[in-house]
């Protein structure tokens, strides 16, 4: 027993990890450094606005607005937990400790699984709002929306602390190099110095378990607004359809790679850095624009 634990203390011998990056090409790094560093400014300007006038405006009593300022901080914590040492590995050394690695897998799973979650409830309360407008206020109210508030807290804990307790339990060695920008589960499965096969088929089943079920409540969600939209007026489905189109956009924009990333078997492709920048950049940054641009309210 003693010289089983020896073996494996000695087989993960790695205290960091090195990103590659999105490219190794100076010129394109340093694109990248301008363009990246131009996105996190527009993200944390742009949803703290939003958060910022959802307060002052007091507009955070209404469900729409109490989510929607809570999906602009989830936002701006998701993006913050890659997109700075992204930008910083453009300009300097690429390595993160292994402890920064653990940390950074849990807030993007946490952060990520949250948004989720937010997106979903943001989708029931479309179709609690068209379908059962005067139920509305009662099954909105403000004790049930803290509740779903605390629930996408604790599922997101849930989640992430079982993908990390999954990863944190397998010996790394050398190579120590991380084909991505940010510390992920499919990537450090194959740095890993043993079998994989069980944990990956955990990580997959919980990832796939979170997307699908999200999925399918948004896909019976919209099924039933679009089904009651048949019976309303031209002014009705045009003022339902302004309701809920901006989050129409924001749900394909975020599970559309996320789909892609966390619903196939554990493999990594070349693609997966840039399919990451979706979820991870542009959907921050995209958010407050697209509400913002279709909301009459938050214009005002």
């Amino acid at each position: 027993m003693a010289s089983w634990t020896h073996s494996k203390e000695k087989l993960n011998n790695v205290t960091e990890f090195i990103f590659l990056g999105l490219s190794q090409n100076s010129e394109v790094k340093e694109v990248c450094f301008v363009v990246f560093s131009f996105f996190y400014m527009v993200i944390l300007l742009g949803n703290f606005l939003i958060m910022l006038t959802v307060c002052h405006g007091n507009l955070f009593k209404m469900p729409m607005y109490f989510f929607l300022n809570f999906l602009s901080f989830v936002d701006i914590c998701y993006s913050s937990v890659t997109v700075p040492k992204m930008i910083a590995d453009l300009s300097q050394d690429k390595t993160i400790s292994y402890e920064g690695c653990m940390l950074q897998l849990f807030g993007v799973h946490l952060f990520g699984c949250t948004e989720n979650f937010i997106l979903t409830i943001m989708a029931y309360n479309c179709y609690v709002a068209i379908c059962k407008p005067l139920h509305y206020v009662t099954i909105m109210d403000q004790e049930r929306c803290n509740k779903l508030f605390l629930g996408t807290w604790l599922g997101g804990f849930i989640h992430s602390i079982i993908q990390v307790t999954l990863v944190v339990q397998l010996p790394f060695c050398s190579p120590n190099e991380i084909d991505h920008y940010f510390c992920d589960v499919h990537p450090m499965l194959k740095l890993a110095c043993t079998g994989t096969y069980l944990v990956s088929i955990m990580v997959t089943a919980n990832s796939r378990t979170i997307t699908l079920g999200t999925y399918i409540i948004l896909l019976i969600s919209y099924t039933v607004i679009l089904v009651s939209l048949q019976k309303q007026s031209a002014e009705g489905r045009r003022k339902a359809l302004s309701t809920c189109g901006a989050h129409i956009t924001v749900v394909i924009i975020f599970f559309g790679p996320c789909t892609f990333m966390y619903m196939r078997p554990d493999m990594t492709f070349s693609e997966d850095k840039m399919v990451a920048v979706f979820y991870t950049i542009i959907t921050p940054m995209l958010n407050p624009l697209i509400y913002t641009l279709r909301n009459a309210e938050v214009k005002n």
